[in-house]
């Protein structure tokens, strides 16, 4: 269990490690009520991830034969990417389902990359099994308490660029990021909503990031005991989101980093009148291409 001390120690831990994320609201109060977005695909390697990882390997003694993890893809980044920073060896086990993108960036970043199973619980198992036979530093993608922590640090940030924050969208798919932030802003008196997909457990269009089978028992429990609400929306919306940010914003989101801002634009969550919502843009690591061309307007 964490609370909202993990997530400030974990602040001082990775300070300097990590990006502080800039905030756009969104002008005319199109929503018909105060809009922010948390621009997080400007983090390292594309998404909120090297947070949680940073603190992850930052708190713990890391072997000479490095760190070990599975991943859908986003995860992994920044996992190789903290791993080089830090100077350790990396192996990431990635399903079949990982976007080729991603899969290509892992190994730039110098990690060693095994793609195996159709799904994540696939990965995640063939690392487990590797893991016991080299003895690396497990780094979990969503369900360790300092990968958590670490993701908690995001609304840390949030609550001083939104002065009255009553509400944070945020996608879900293991549950890491939406627990941190739910520590972290635990006693303020702001809200958090769960965004997932209607259609991930059947391969739908954000698999890739939000593909997780279940929530982790972390995510579970901070869920119960500080009252996290949840929605689903449609792939269709999921698309709408990511073309809205491309044409209105020129921001290239992956479809999971765009899931968040789906919820309002389908009015899978409705706010109330002058309610000021904090939309949590997660990911961008998808191709550029298929995103400007959902407008028409790539050239």
């Amino acid at each position: 269990m964490i609370d909202r001390t993990d997530v400030e120690r974990a602040a001082d831990r990775i300070a300097g490690r990590v990006r502080r994320t800039p905030v756009l609201e969104v002008e005319d109060r199109r929503f018909g009520w105060p809009t922010f977005l948390k621009l997080e695909l400007l983090q390292h390697t594309g998404s909120f991830k090297p947070r949680g990882i940073f603190n992850r390997m930052l708190a713990a003694s890391v072997p000479e034969v490095g760190v070990i993890a599975a991943s859908g893809g986003n995860a992994g980044l920044a996992v190789a990417h903290a791993a080089r920073e830090l100077g350790h060896r990396a192996e990431i086990f990635v399903p079949e389902s990982s976007p080729r993108l991603k899969v290509e960036r892992l190994r730039t970043l110098g990690a060693e990359v095994t793609v195996t199973g159709a799904f994540y619980a696939e990965a995640l198992d063939a690392s487990a099994e590797r893991a016991a036979e080299t003895g690396a530093l497990v780094v979990h993608a969503y369900d360790q308490p300092e990968v958590v922590a670490g993701q908690g640090t995001l609304a840390c940030e949030l609550a001083e660029q939104i002065p009255g924050l009553d509400t944070v969208l945020v996608a879900a798919g293991g549950g890491g990021l939406v627990a941190g932030i739910a520590a972290a802003l635990e006693g303020r008196r702001c809200g958090v909503v769960a965004v997932e997909p209607v259609d991930v457990a059947v391969g739908g269009v954000a698999a890739d990031s939000l593909g997780a089978r279940r929530v982790g028992r972390i995510c579970f429990a901070v869920a119960t005991r500080t009252g996290i609400r949840s929605t689903l929306v449609p792939d269709e919306a999921i698309v709408s989101a990511q073309r809205m940010l491309w044409a209105e914003f020129r921001v290239v989101a992956e479809p999971g980093g765009a899931a968040a801002l789906a919820a309002l634009l389908c009015g899978a969550y409705k706010p109330h009148p002058d309610e000021r919502v904090g939309v949590v843009v997660c990911g961008a690591n998808t191709d550029p291409a298929t995103v400007t061309g959902l407008s028409g307007s790539a050239k």
